[in-house]
């Protein structure tokens, strides 16, 4: 059973002698044996000391933070010297008729000052991580405080308070949900067979369990992509328990690491906890006497490693929860009932029987679902910036990954994988040795390391534009879209169409209350992180070994409104390559095919657009709004800011850039196929050989497509019967039709994904109504695109046949494709069969799903080529990161897009090209077939496809590889 620890309580800290020095005592000064003159007096510059140590408030929150956080045993990311930094005391000519200082003492001077600032930089970074620490252990203890503060206010003022609507529904449920787990702890302490969610269920605090409940349910019914206000139970259940748990390791955690043992009263005020770690203490010391060294440290050690529940305790305790959320939070109607009725209360939510439905192609079974109340879900668009997120961006550097669970954040559970559960990958990142992993732990602390603030000037228009309805700039309209109304004729097809109508526009406006709540999300974490100097993004990897930022919601992964309103926290002066690249950039935001053009050709667009620049600048919302039109609108209008900043200073070259400037691979995917074949014609379509400008693979691909449209369109009807849809698609092939499937064909897309791809696009058109004449154009348009595909990457074709055939035979012996990444990292490819069994919970029978043993063959065959890419390009981005690091670059990265400040873009393209021709200067293929072979002995697998003749050192030269 796992250690029991009360709650954190706060008492008096230890007397102040006992405390560790918060810096280094001052350094003794030499004496010298002859008198000096006496010292002119040297005007110092004012330093900011730190404020004096409060150990009255000094409770152990505080008291843990600074104990770990020894001067002597963390680094402090230094920011860049200011002006006042770089301040040299001068040195006057010596003159006989007046006394100069010595260089001693202006040395111990310049030293002095030094050692303040450093002393300066230690006390903020101390505060900082405080902060940190509290935001990682109290998130729901501070919550459940509100609460209670509220309910005091209440009960003194004798009146409700004033509060948005959906904290007063919180409010509301808040004391019945906590005096309903309460009494349930009571039940389960006093039950001499308990039920098996009992021991989880005691693990917290009352009042901690119902803030986690109800923060949860709020959350996942807001994230629903349907936008209809509901979730499954089984994934409410297993999020909830979840939750707990993490909650409860995370104090667990906590309270291991204090320094200080829990004090006998605070063992006095929950004797049922107490009970049982006095058993396990009991045994333990048994063991002890009985000389059984090895069963008792392996006791400890169990208790102390808090070995996770698993799936079914998770969803056991929280299908109980959810019941009791039930039977607790109520809602009332307003209030237009006359003064003798009685208010109508009803529940909050309901457990549901959802029918059968088919949606997007498939059928979806009958399942239970946990539905809100209409009366709650029209407040979930302002919910956002009142549900507790958890796992947002660190206040100071994340920790440095040092294993499979040591790394990332101080306290919250973090994995360097996202394994989900799968067992072989897990293991197989734990056996390799530590060494092996260097590379990826580097580069994961690279990502992690840099920080990043809110742009408030872009926030701010992007808050003005969501406050006035949105719908421009791609923010989602704040309006649902009007249901048509039904017509007065009594056609039966007429009703039907209506009737259809009526369905497609309740589905749109779901969807786009979804987006909306996604929205607020994201505005809502910007809003929290606004006033803060910095912060950073812990990250972790997926099995294939591509990085992403451990926080969900406002990331540099994210889209252009994520994007738009993040900058490096530390800026840099432009210089004249930077000016350069900021202008490219801003072209290459603005898209509408300025981003195919040549650098020359960006850069005489911007100059040809200045005055549309500063007065998207200097009037974003109310102005010409010329910066609205762009592709990624919000990322342009950053880019106008930023230039319109420099062009408009008295220097240009030395204005300061927080921009992330972004360079971006050419169909990536492509780009790696043609490397590994050697493939000339490949890598010319996609940008490996020098050019003039860049090779637009889209535009060639649709190109091909509509010349086959074409060529159909004029055949006999007769004898052809693709020729009426031809002639429908003809005036519709353009690049964005394409690009798509194309971007995707080598990360293993089917035909119906492509078709689906294509469908979306001909539907955002708007010019073919007519549903089965849209799909049957959209499936003739698939075929003809991946034929097109075909003829043009035929290397790509064979390499990935080559994967596929290697993938079918290790398969085949009922074992997963694993391989090795060129920076290290073991690769499980985690498809099996998997097994669904029932479990009884308080609520309803659940079917759970768990690893069978049996290799899902045809998952396995089909997955392996785009996985196989996506760990070469993630090793190219890790290998790029770290020599970028070296260099004193600030790098960040989304899987092949890589940026850094406008002033370092030459020197990091310098650096990805040469790190792309290391990388394939391997032999990688030979590499893979090699370890295949030593892991499968037996299995004869075919030789590796020819190669080309094309020179990988080529991409040195080729301006628009990344560009």
């Amino acid at each position: 059973m796992p250690l029991l620890l009360a709650p954190i309580s706060t008492c008096a800290p230890p007397p102040r002698p006992r405390l560790r020095r918060l810096s280094p005592p001052p350094p003794m000064v030499a004496v010298l044996p002859a008198p000096a003159p006496p010292p002119r007096p040297v005007t110092l510059l004012p330093i900011p000391t730190p404020p004096p140590l409060n150990t009255d408030a000094f409770d152990w929150l505080d008291l843990f933070a600074f104990l770990n956080s020894p001067a002597d045993s963390y680094q402090i990311p230094h920011p860049p010297p200011s002006p006042a930094d770089s301040y040299q005391i001068p040195h006057p000519p010596p003159s006989p008729a007046s006394a100069s200082p010595t260089a001693e003492e202006e040395l111990a001077a310049l030293l002095e000052r030094g050692k303040e600032r450093e002393r300066a930089r230690r006390a903020g970074h101390r505060r900082l991580r405080q902060r940190q620490v509290k935001a990682e252990t109290e998130a729901w203890a501070r919550a459940a405080e509100e609460y209670r503060q509220l309910e005091r206010e209440m009960l003194d003022r004798h009146l409700a308070p004033q509060l948005p609507y959906v904290k007063s529904l919180f409010l509301g449920w808040f004391e019945p949900l906590r005096d309903a787990v309460a009494r349930d702890q009571d039940v389960q302490r006093r039950k001499r067979v308990k039920h098996v969610y009992a021991k989880y269920l005691l693990l917290l605090p009352a009042e901690k369990v119902a803030v986690i409940v109800m923060h949860k349910m709020m959350g996942l019914l807001m994230s629903s992509k349907d936008g209809c206000g509901s979730v499954r139970v089984v994934q409410a259940a297993h999020s909830i328990g979840e939750a707990v748990e993490r909650e409860y390791k995370v104090q667990a955690f906590f309270q291991k690491t204090r320094r200080k043992t829990r004090s006998k009263t605070e063992s006095e005020n929950d004797p049922g906890l107490d009970k049982e770690q006095a058993k396990c203490r009991k045994l333990v010391k048994s063991l002890v006497r009985r000389r059984k060294l090895t069963e008792a440290q392996k006791l400890v050690q169990q208790e102390i490693e808090l070995e996770e529940w698993g799936t079914e305790a998770q969803v056991k305790l929280g299908t109980r929860l959810i019941e009791l959320l039930l039977d607790s939070a109520f809602v009332q109607s307003p209030a237009d009932q006359t003064p003798d009725s009685s208010p109508d209360f009803r529940p909050a939510f309901k457990h549901v029987l959802r029918k059968p439905i088919v949606e997007n192609g498939r059928l979806k079974k009958k399942h239970f679902v946990i539905e809100c109340d209409p009366l709650v879900h029209e407040g979930f668009e302002s919910t956002a910036r009142h549900v507790e997120i958890p796992y947002l961006p660190m206040l100071v550097p994340p920790t440095k990954w040092k294993g499979y669970d040591k790394g990332g954040h101080l306290f919250l559970p973090s994995y360097v994988m996202r394994t989900h559960g799968v067992k072989d990958q897990k293991e197989a990142i734990k056996s390799v040795p530590r060494k092996q992993l260097r590379k990826v732990f580097e580069a994961l602390d690279i990502l992690g390391g840099t920080k990043w603030r809110v742009n408030r000037r872009v926030h701010d228009v992007v808050e003005t534009i969501w406050s006035r309805g949105g719908g421009i700039a791609g923010l989602v309209d704040k309006g649902n879209i009007p249901l048509p109304e039904q017509p007065e004729t009594e056609d039966p097809d007429e009703i039907q169409k209506w009737k259809w109508s009526v369905k497609k526009t309740k589905k749109a406006n779901r969807e786009l209350h979804a987006e909306r709540c996604d929205t607020e999300l994201k505005l809502s974490v910007a809003r929290k992180m606004r006033e803060e100097d910095g912060f950073y993004y812990p990250h972790n990897l997926d099995f294939r070994g591509r990085a992403y930022p451990m926080h969900p919601h406002l990331s540099h992964l994210g889209s252009d409104l994520c994007r738009g309103v993040l900058e490096y926290a530390e800026g840099r002066p432009l210089g004249k390559s930077g000016l350069r690249w900021l202008k490219i950039h801003l072209a290459n935001k603005y898209g509408g095919g300025i981003e195919k053009l040549s650098h020359e050709s960006k850069l005489t667009f911007v100059e040809d657009h200045l005055p549309d620049i500063f007065d998207s600048a200097a009037n974003p919302v109310d102005g010409n709004c010329w910066w609205i039109n762009a592709e990624d609108p919000f990322q342009c209008l950053a880019a106008c800011m930023d230039l319109s900043n420099a062009l408009e200073s008295s220097s240009p070259h030395g204005a300061v850039s927080h921009l992330p400037i972004h360079q971006d691979g050419s169909c990536n995917g492509l780009q790696h196929y043609a490397a590994l074949g050697r493939d000339y014609m490949g890598a010319a379509a996609v940008n490996l050989v020098p050019g003039e400008k860049p090779a637009d693979i889209y535009s060639e691909i649709a190109a091909r497509v509509l010349d086959v449209v074409r060529e159909d369109s004029m055949k006999d009807p007769a004898t052809d019967p693709s020729v009426p849809l031809a002639k429908v698609l003809v005036d519709e092939v353009d690049r964005k039709l394409v690009k798509q499937t194309v971007m995707t064909s080598v990360y293993g897309v089917t035909f119906i994904g492509a078709r689906q791809q294509i469908m979306k696009r001909l539907q955002e058109k708007g010019h073919i109504t007519d549903d089965k004449l849209l799909y049957d154009v959209s499936c003739y348009a698939t075929r003809v695109t991946l034929d097109a595909l075909g003829q043009m990457f035929q290397s790509a074709r064979a390499i990935m046949a080559w994967l596929g055939d290697c993938a079918k035979m290790i398969a085949s012996k009922n074992q997963p494709v694993r391989w090795t990444s060129p920076v290290g990292l073991p690769v499980v490819q985690p498809y099996k069969k998997y097994k669904n069994y029932m479990i009884r919970t308080s609520l309803q029978c659940l079917a759970l799903r768990r690893e069978g043993d049996a290799i899902a063959t045809q998952r396995q065959k089909a997955a392996f080529p785009p996985n196989f890419v996506h760990s070469l390009d993630s090793s190219h981005m890790m290998m790029t990161a770290i020599t970028c690091k070296e260099a004193g670059l600030h790098f960040a990265g989304v899987h092949d897009s890589f940026w850094v400040h406008a002033c370092d873009v030459d020197k990091m393209n310098q650096i990805l090209r040469e790190q792309f021709v290391e990388l394939y200067s391997m032999p990688i293929l030979e590499n893979l077939l090699e370890e295949f072979q030593t892991l499968f002995p037996t299995v004869e697998f075919p030789p590796c496809p020819a190669q080309g003749n094309f020179d990988v050192r080529e991409v040195l030269t080729s301006t628009y590889f990344f560009n």
